[in-house]
C-alpha cells in the first residue's frame, strides 16, 4: 500500500484568495487520492461564513485550520486591503510554525506550498524537509512583473505611472505604467514597499518550484519567457485554469436568476459583476444604470451599495439594500430587458448558461478564468489589484474583450457604456472576440482533460509521491 504524502498549504486571509489554493489541492488528490493535505488560514476577525460554508464541502483527505484571528488594533486604519492581508499573514507567522511543527511530529511533510502574501512561511520548509513552493493564483503576466520588479525598481526613476514609454516583460503584450498593479502606483507608499519586499522575496532561488493557475495556451508567451528565466532555475508548473465549479448556499437568488436567463434568447444577455470585492461610487452606479437602458440590451446586474472605494466590499458589508441607489425609475423602465439583483449571483451557472454572450468584469483573475472556461467573451473594468494588467492581457493580447474609456474625472460615461455594450453584442468586432473565445475555451478544456496543464500536475505530484516512497 502506498504511502501518504502530506502537504501543507498557507493561504492566506479571504475567499478569493483561499478558494484558488484549495482548488488547486482539490485537483492534485483527485489525480492522487493517497495525498492528505492541511490548509492552514491566517486570519482577520472571525472566519467568513462563505469560506467556513465552502471548506466544509471538501473531501475527507483535505483539512483546514483556522489560526487565531489578528487583533484589528494592531493593523493601521483604512490601509490598502494588498497591505491588511501582508500584515496579517505576518503577524500570523508563530502561529503557523506552531501549526507545521505539530503536522510534522505525526508524519513527515513532503511539501509546503504557500499562496504569494505568505512567503514568509517559506523559511519554514527547511527545518520541517520539506520540499517549498510558491501558489500563485495569477496571470503569468503579474507573476512575470514581480520577478522583474526589483530589476525596474532600480532602473526607473519617478512614478511608473508617468512612464512614456511602455513597459516590456519577456514574453507579454506591452503595458502602460498606469496599468501596472495598484500598489505600484505610489512608490513612497507603505503598500509599494511591501509589494516589492514580496517581488525580492521571488526573486530570490529559495524554492522548488512555483506552481501558477493559467495556461500555455492562453499565455505561451509569458509562461516560455518564464520557463527560460535565470537559465531555467526557475522551476514553473502551470496547471490551470483551476476554478470553482460548485454553488452556494444562496439557493433563492440562485433560482431567480437562472429562471429568469432561461427565458431569455440565446447569447443575448450581458452578465455584469464585480467580483467579491469590487464596489462602485454613486455617481458611477447611476451612469452604468443609464448606459445600460441607453444600451436596449438585455442585462443581468450583480449590484452592491455604492463606496467611494473601489475594494470597499473586500473590508465592509453594507447593510443598506443596494437597489436604493439606482436612479429614479431604472428599475421600471428596464423590467422588460434587464434583472438587477442583490450582492451575490451563481456566476459559474451564469456564464455557462447559453443566452449569456457577454460578461461585464473587473477583471479578477478567479473571474477571468472562468469565463474563457465558458467561453464568454468581456468587457473590461478594472477596479484594483493586478486587474488593470488582465484588462490589458484580455483585450491587446488575446483580443477578447473590450475596454471603456474613462473621462478625466475617473468616470465611464453612459455613451461610452452603451457604445462598448451594443459592440460586444450586436457588432462584427463582438462577434470576432466570441470565435477568440471559444477557441480558447476549448484550449481550457484540452489543458485540463489530458494537456498541458494536467501533465504538469502530474509530473509535480509523482515528484512529491517518490519523496514519500524513498
Amino acid at each position: 500500500m502506498a504511502k501518504t504524502s502530506h502537504i501543507a498549504i498557507v493561504s492566506s486571509p479571504g475567499f478569493s484568495h483561499l478558494v484558488p489554493i484549495i482548488e488547486f489541492t482539490k485537483r492534485l488528490i483527485k489525480l492522487h487520492p493517497n495525498f492528505h493535505v492541511t490548509c492552514i488560514i491566517p486570519s482577520l476577525g472571525p472566519p467568513p461564513e462563505s469560506s467556513k460554508s465552502y471548506l466544509k464541502t471538501l473531501p475527507s483527505n483535505i483539512d483546514s485550520i483556522f489560526l487565531p484571528p489578528i487583533n484589528k488594533e494592531q493593523l493601521p486604519q483604512g490601509a490598502d486591503p494588498g497591505l491588511l492581508i501582508q500584515l496579517t499573514v505576518t503577524l500570523s507567522l508563530p502561529s503557523i510554525h506552531k501549526v507545521l511543527k505539530s503536522l510534522s511530529s505525526k508524519a513527515p511533510l513532503t511539501a509546503l506550498v504557500v499562496d504569494v502574501f505568505a512567503y514568509q512561511t517559506l523559511e519554514f520548509a527547511k527545518e520541517f524537509n520539506a520540499l517549498s513552493y510558491f501558489y500563485c493564483p495569477g496571470s503569468a503576466m503579474t507573476l512575470s512583473l514581480i520577478l522583474h520588479l526589483p530589476k525596474l525598481d532600480e532602473e526607473v526613476s519617478g512614478e511608473y505611472k508617468d512612464l512614456k514609454e511602455p513597459i516590456k516583460l519577456p514574453g507579454c503584450v506591452p503595458l502602460l505604467g498606469v496599468d501596472l498593479p495598484a500598489p505600484t502606483q505610489n512608490r513612497s507608499s507603505g503598500t509599494y514597499k511591501s509589494f516589492l519586499k514580496r517581488a525580492k522575496a521571488f526573486a530570490k532561488p529559495i524554492v522548488d518550484g512555483i506552481i501558477i493557475n493559467t495556461f500555455l495556451e492562453m499565455e505561451s508567451g509569458a509562461i516560455r519567457a518564464l520557463q527560460e528565466l535565470g537559465n531555467g532555475k526557475i522551476r514553473l508548473y502551470p496547471v490551470g485554469p483551476i476554478t470553482q465549479k460548485g454553488s452556494s448556499n444562496e439557493a433563492d437568488e440562485s433560482d431567480k436568476c437562472l429562471r429568469w436567463l432561461d427565458k431569455q434568447p440565446p447569447c443575448s444577455v450581458l452578465y455584469v459583476s464585480f467580483g467579491s470585492g469590487g464596489t462602485l461610487s454613486q455617481d458611477q452606479t447611476n451612469e452604468l444604470a443609464l448606459g445600460l437602458e441607453l444600451s436596449c440590451q438585455r442585462f443581468l446586474w450583480v449590484l452592491r451599495a455604492p463606496s467611494n472605494s473601489s475594494s470597499a466590499a473586500y473590508l465592509e458589508t453594507a447593510n443598506e439594500d443596494p437597489l436604493h441607489f439606482l436612479p429614479s425609475g431604472f428599475l421600471e423602465r428596464t423590467k422588460d430587458k434587464g434583472l438587477v439583483v442583490p450582492s451575490w449571483a451563481p456566476q459559474v451557472q451564469v456564464l455557462s448558461h447559453n443566452s449569456v454572450g457577454g460578461f461585464l468584469s473587473h477583471c479578477g483573475w478567479n473571474s477571468t478564468l472562468e469565463s474563457v472556461q465558458e467561453g464568454v467573451p468581456l468587457i473590461t473594468w478594472p477596479l484594483f489589484a493586478e486587474q488593470k494588467m488582465n484588462a490589458v492581457l484580455l483585450v491587446d493580447g488575446l483580443k477578447v474583450a473590450l475596454r471603456p474609456k474613462f473621462n478625466d474625472d475617473g468616470i465611464v460615461e453612459k455613451e461610452e457604456i452603451a457604445k462598448v455594450i451594443k459592440c460586444l453584442m450586436e457588432e462584427e468586432e463582438g462577434k470576432g472576440m466570441r470565435e477568440r473565445m471559444s477557441n480558447l475555451k476549448d484550449s481550457a478544456a484540452n489543458a485540463l482533460k489530458d494537456g498541458y496543464s494536467t501533465q504538469t500536475l502530474f509530473q509535480l505530484a509523482n515528484q512529491w509521491e517518490n519523496l514519500t516512497e524513498i
